[in-house]
């Protein structure tokens, strides 16, 4: 069993937000997860 860690970033590699999958579930799943943490742009 493995996992993946989803995360954001600011300009510095700051993380600002974290989102833990399973490793067969699918990229979309932890981008979604994410969008809404987005910073403004």
């Amino acid at each position: 069993m493995n996992t993946k860690l989803h995360t954001i970033a600011d300009t510095n590699g700051r993380p600002l937000s974290f989102f833990l999958t399973a490793g067969p579930v699918s990229d979309y799943t932890g981008a979604g997860a994410l969008l809404d943490d987005l910073p403004k742009a």
